[in-house]
């Protein structure tokens, strides 16, 4: 692929492809506008998610995994600032496809107990993603000596993470359900 050379300051070029990426402050500042973009697709899906779960517990924890959210997005914005850099002007492809997976299943004609088995597991993907994501960017914040950034990044990851052992938790319930339906 050729990359256009039109300069543009936003690190996309005039066909929406990203600019040529030099050195790993570059490849921590489109990460970081990859998953500033996953959060913000995760924040709709999770509004979703809560509305379709059956058991009152996932429902609760798709809420809380929703503020969290909105928390993690602020530490992001945090972060962009401190860095002199916008947020936007790049969409995340893998949450696009998580989030689309999610959807298909909140229309799937399923008992409630299946339906919310495979909402964990949407969910636990989505999870999963972030978790990779965060450790990376805290990676790459280490070493470019950024010990404000990998605080903050560290604790979205410890969310991320205790998140996922909550839904951990509740799975092992909710499947137990689902399978004698």
């Amino acid at each position: 692929m050729t990359q256009s050379g039109s300069g543009q300051s936003s690190g996309q070029s005039s066909d929406g492809m990203s600019m040529k990426m030099t050195d790993l402050q570059d490849l921590y500042v489109e990460q970081l506008q990859d998953v500033y973009s996953a959060e913000q697709q995760l924040t709709q899906a999770l509004q979703q998610m809560a509305q379709a779960a059956s058991d009152p517990q996932l429902s609760q924890a798709f809420q809380m995994h929703l503020q969290q959210t909105q928390q993690h997005i602020q530490r992001l914005q945090q972060i962009f600032q401190d860095l002199g850099q916008q947020p936007g002007g790049k969409t995340c492809k893998a949450m696009q496809g998580i989030v689309a997976e999610g959807q298909e299943t909140i229309k799937e004609k399923a008992t409630p107990a299946v339906r919310d088995a495979a909402l964990i597991a949407a969910a636990q993907r989505a999870e999963h993603y972030e978790i990779s994501a965060y450790g990376t960017l805290r990676t790459y914040a280490e070493i470019l000596g950024r010990q404000q950034d990998v605080d903050l990044l560290r604790s979205t990851e410890d969310e991320e993470k205790a998140t996922d052992q909550k839904l951990t938790g509740l799975a092992r319930g909710i499947n137990m359900e689902a399978m004698n339906q």
